[in-house]
């Protein structure tokens, strides 16, 4: 899974790359997240300039451009997140897709390998600088509605996603239950109340599946439940478990 702010670094500002063709967009990032103490530590103008600005500066978080020229944002960000993962003395950032359209079949695919949420570029100062110190600390950045929506649009069941998210039968019943209600755009205080848990125990249920299934955070569990067959677009929820 992706990695998380260690003792002692959640004290420090977040580090944050920009990747954008247009000059003004990082120019106002940079200030907007300058303005809120997050430190800029690289910017990009495409994909193959982001991926060495990454690997040159380490940063928690990247703040990806989902269409630009040359390496589009999708690829930089697979380069990104599949390099990173498990492999000795590689960096694994986070990422933040951007993208001027909600319902884009690219920023689902981003989502899927392994994006921690999206913003429209329209986002206002205070939401971008929470997204970003949200995602640096290891949790997604998921609107429920609009997320459901593009994966209830573009997800395809795919027999072989079994075998990409691992099996399914490694969850527990009531594990199985709070993927299925995750998936469908629940938060974690109505998980709680669905299921007359705590929002502690809730988080203990959404860790251990995203461990066993080994995802990186709630955005891919959403994608999982889709593509696995857990649910399909438009069924109903199933009933909690006494």
């Amino acid at each position: 899974m992706g990695t998380q702010a260690g003792p002692g670094e959640a004290d420090r500002p977040p580090r944050v790359v920009i990747a954008d063709d247009q000059a003004l967009v990082r120019t106002g990032f940079r200030m907007i997240l300058a303005a809120d103490g997050i430190d800029v530590v690289g910017e990009a103008t495409d994909g193959e300039e982001a991926v060495a600005a990454v690997r040159r500066t380490l940063p928690d978080v990247v703040l990806m451009d989902i269409r630009m020229p040359g390496m589009d944002g999708l690829e930089a960000t697979r380069r990104l997140l599949g390099a990173g993962t498990g492999a000795p003395g590689t960096h694994t950032p986070r990422v933040i897709i951007l993208t001027t359209y909600d319902l884009d079949q690219y920023v689902y695919a981003a989502l899927a390998a392994g994006a921690s949420g999206f913003l429209l570029k329209d986002v206002t100062p205070e939401h971008l600088a929470a997204a970003v110190r949200l995602v640096r600390s290891g949790d997604a950045l998921l609107a429920p509605s609009i997320t459901r929506r593009l994966v209830e649009r573009f997800a395809t069941r795919d027999d072989r996603a079994a075998t990409l998210h691992r099996d399914l039968s490694a969850l527990t019943r009531r594990e199985l239950e709070v993927l299925e209600s995750l998936a469908r755009g629940h938060t974690n205080a109505e998980l709680a109340a669905r299921f007359r848990l705590s929002e502690a125990t809730v988080k203990t249920h959404v860790a251990r599946i995203l461990a066993k299934l080994q995802l990186r955070d709630r955005a891919q569990a959403v994608i999982a439940a889709y593509e696995t067959g857990l649910i399909t677009p438009g069924s109903p929820q199933s009933p909690t478990a006494p």
